[in-house]
């Protein structure tokens, strides 16, 4: 029995905003972001747009090229940090706004680390479930809703977005999945995070004045650890897949900043030019980053039958994790 990749999709809003739009809002300047972060523009939702609507319009582009309709569906996870409701899940409404009635949903919450959490999850639902056949994995941010505008230490980094991925069962292919690893430390679970809203600080007219309910990050101490993590992870998997570095055709680490993607990259010894990058283009979009990475990837003709992909990412709880994927099949409705 193999589990495959049969579709991908992605999906960004239309507005554009550019460094020097932000230089307008906070004290900021395009050089700062660009030295810093690597970031010239970012995506960002128009107001009436929910994140389940962007994970729809990934959703959508993903079946197109799998030749699914919704109702061949049978499972949709969606991982999020800016779901549309605390619930019901936001993959419930995606289900609904898909027609996909077959389909079991639920929501997962790891941050940015979440697409890779989801793939992992419903690898193991695939294999462990005989009636299950296929299970689409879903990455969707509105991160902008989360953005407290007057923070330059935040408000820069963030995009809006959503992307997906098609898994199928079938008894005829090898596994693409060849090994991950996932992990987490809730040690450092306050140097990236919502102060406000859940059940230990619920909402209230203070929280809302202090602006509680935006995204607080200790910058520095968030570089170190993304950077130790996602090396740590990726030694772990290439370790048990009995691999190289040298072997991998592509490195796709989460999209968060430029710097840590290099350094990334560097200590893996992995060429710059074997490492995805759009981050320059869309800012960090969270659980959707490493998702929109890969339908570009393959809509573009980047991955190629038989290649050695290597997912890595990190983001708040502290979460990390990596996947090394056989890439199996490339549909022919990519391009």
């Amino acid at each position: 029995m193999g589990i495959r990749v049969i579709g991908t999709g992605s999906y960004v809003p239309d507005k554009i905003m550019t460094n020097a739009d932000l230089e307008k809002l906070v004290d900021t300047s395009d050089e700062w972001i660009r030295t810093r972060t690597g970031i010239e523009e970012r995506r960002i939702a128009s107001a009436d747009q929910a994140t389940s609507d962007l994970a729809v319009k990934a959703a959508e582009n993903a079946m197109e090229m799998a030749g699914l309709t919704a109702d061949q569906l049978d499972g949709i996870i969606v991982a999020s940090i800016s779901v549309d409701h605390v619930f019901p899940s936001t993959a419930c409404i995606v289900q609904k706004k898909l027609g996909a009635a077959n389909a079991m949903c639920f929501d997962l919450e790891a941050a940015c680390s979440g697409l890779l959490y989801a793939l992992e999850v419903g690898h193991a639902l695939l294999t462990a479930k005989k009636h299950l056949k296929r299970i689409m994995v879903l990455g969707a941010e509105k991160m902008s809703s989360l953005l407290n505008w007057d923070d330059r230490n935040t408000c820069v980094l963030f995009g809006d977005g959503a992307g997906c991925i098609i898994l199928e069962k079938d008894d005829s292919t090898e596994d693409c999945f060849i090994a991950g690893s996932l992990g987490a430390n809730g040690e450092y679970s306050d140097i990236l995070q919502i102060p406000a809203g859940g059940s230990a600080c619920p909402a209230t007219q203070e929280t809302v004045a202090n602006k509680e309910h935006f995204i607080t990050m200790a910058g520095q101490d968030t570089f170190k650890l993304a950077v130790n993590s996602m090396v740590k992870v990726c030694r772990k998997v290439l370790e048990e897949a009995e691999m190289d570095a040298s072997q991998i055709a592509w490195l796709v680490p989460h999209q968060a900043n430029y710097r840590i993607l290099k350094a990334v990259a560097s200590r893996l010894k992995i060429p710059e030019e074997k490492v995805y990058i759009n981050v320059n283009r869309f800012g960090n979009t969270s659980a959707a980053s490493i998702g929109i990475c890969l339908d570009e990837m393959v809509r573009g003709d980047h991955i190629k039958q038989g290649d050695y992909v290597l997912l890595t990412a990190f983001g708040g709880g502290l979460t990390w994790g990596a996947v090394l994927m056989k890439w199996s099949y490339i549909p022919k409705t990519a391009k």
